[in-house]
């Protein structure tokens, strides 16, 4: 029997496609189906490394793990990583590509379809169903020629779609009847149903809001998702969630991370922030690293070199070697970590013009640039508790010095990261560690920090486990399958 698929698409950004996509992957892979998730265009730089050693994005790996699959890259077979505020590294089928301004981008994005189908269609042959999520709205009509993220992909693929709508912006109905008023009526004609999202309070208070968005559309409305509050426990995709996360200093113990420009794989901070005793404060431009903080983290960057100015411009430094003077913690995360170093070299200026650039000097280490990024998932001991964890590596760059002689964490043999003699300075390339609860425990206690019961595997699982049921319990599900349609070669 062929696989059926059915394509999420949205109102505008960030109305909750992905959140929705994982909760859909979970409730059928709970159903006995084999599933898989699918977006044909992504831009974040909340990447996550497959088992085969590329690349996709965040999303999609958690939305994988919803459906009880590993992360493969044809799950999204492109992705883009913002570089610069008008170009980004194009990473096809989990490989760089190329950088591309946007303008350029645009142009050249139909030759991508191909890629995009393959991926399509080799998913599509192991799966029973395949839930597709789209990027950004159709309503961007601007955009429409040469789309391979959302009707473009759904025309060549055959794959019908449903509109989902954040109400809790404001607008709801406007934006739904807007969508179907700017499309063209063969984009339309995909369209087979809407969804609500993020309602708060007595959803039978908009039964006529309903009634009136299925009477103008046309189309049937399969549910009104009721707000999720678990959603902040899973993974985000999006810098922009950082901004909404609240700033809860109440914690006994603060973690200061400064919001770069440019982060990447901020995931990382996800355990912490779930750890009931420990307060992480992302600090925004314009905003000091507070004083009173145990641990500054510096985060993974896609742009080190222009992160590492725009922290001088902030004052960051300054405010970090005042921490450093009082005795505290520092870890630099991948990018993080080549910044804590005496120099960041470039020569083939991978990050912008080439040359060299003065680090922090918090660690005796350099970094040169390199071409070849290093993809790869790891098992590794960190040195100074004996520990074990799982991990990832997604970076440019070979890091050298005389830190490097107390290493992190050792991979088997081979040294990773460095540490400086009073052991308060740490910096590593390893992501994902702080999600193995043996390592968070032991390396926060380092810190005079105890650990509190979270397990965060765990805690992941069931909370996707209960945005299942609560799909189950606001949406027609079964209706949702019977408009997806068997996938035929395109």
């Amino acid at each position: 029997m062929p696989a059926r698929a059915i394509m999420l698409q949205g109102t505008g950004s960030d109305v909750g496609k992905s959140l929705i996509a994982a909760g859909l992957c979970r409730a059928f892979a709970n159903r006995g189906m084999k599933v898989a998730p699918f977006k044909p265009q992504n831009m974040s730089n909340n990447a996550a490394v497959t088992v085969d050693g590329g690349e996709i994005g965040r999303a999609q790996a958690l939305q994988a793990r919803a459906a009880r699959v590993a992360p493969s890259v044809d799950m999204n077979p492109v992705l883009l990583k913002p570089e610069t505020s008008t170009g980004a590294q194009v990473i096809v089928q989990g490989r760089r590509r190329t950088t591309l301004p946007a303008r350029s981008y645009l142009k050249a994005r139909e030759q991508l379809l191909p890629d995009v189908l393959a991926s399509f269609s080799k998913l599509s042959a192991q799966n029973d169903i395949v839930i597709v999520e789209g990027a950004g709205s159709p309503a961007e009509i601007n955009l429409r020629d040469g789309d391979i993220a959302n009707m473009g992909f759904a025309h060549a693929a055959g794959v019908p779609a449903v509109l989902v709508a954040d109400i809790h912006r404001g607008g709801v109905i406007a934006s739904i009847v807007g969508t179907f008023e700017v499309i063209s009526h063969q984009d339309a004609e995909l369209l087979k149903g809407t969804v609500i999202n993020n309602f708060h309070g007595d959803v039978s208070l908009f039964s006529a809001g309903i009634h009136e968005i299925e009477r103008r559309t046309r189309r049937p409305c399969l549910g009104v998702i009721t707000h999720f509050p678990d959603a902040i426990k899973l993974p985000a995709e999006d810098a922009v969630a950082l901004d909404r996360q609240t700033r809860d200093t109440s914690g006994r113990i603060k973690v200061a991370v400064p919001q770069f420009r440019r982060i990447a794989n901020f995931d990382d901070l996800d355990p912490l922030r779930l750890e009931t005793d420990i307060a992480v404060e992302i600090v925004p431009a314009g905003r000091a690293l507070p004083g009173d903080a145990a641990l500054v983290i510096l985060p993974g960057s896609k742009s080190t070199v222009a992160d590492l100015e725009h922290f001088r411009q902030e004052g960051w430094d300054i405010d970090l070697a005042a921490h450093v003077r009082r005795g505290g913690h520092v870890l630099g995360l991948c990018g993080g970590f080549q910044m804590l170093g005496r120099m960041i070299h470039d020569p083939d200026g991978l990050e912008g013009p080439s040359g060299s650039y003065e680090g922090l000097g918090l660690l005796d280490i350099e970094t040169t640039l390199t071409p070849q990024k290093t993809l790869t998932t790891i098992s590794a001991r960190h040195v100074h508790t004996g520990t074990e964890f799982d991990g990832y590596e997604i970076h440019l760059g070979q890091t050298r010095g005389t830190d490097c002689n107390r290493p992190f964490a050792l991979l088997g043999e081979t040294p990773d990261g460095a540490r400086s003699p009073n052991g308060r300075i740490e910096g590593t390339y390893l992501h994902g560690c702080f999600a193995s609860d043996k390592f968070r425990t032991a390396y926060l206690s380092t810190l005079g920090i105890s650990a509190g019961e979270l397990r965060f595997d765990d805690e992941i699982d069931s909370t996707l486990d209960r945005l299942a049921s609560h799909l189950a319990e606001t949406m027609d599900l079964d209706a949702f399958l019977a408009l997806a349609q068997p996938v035929t070669p395109p």
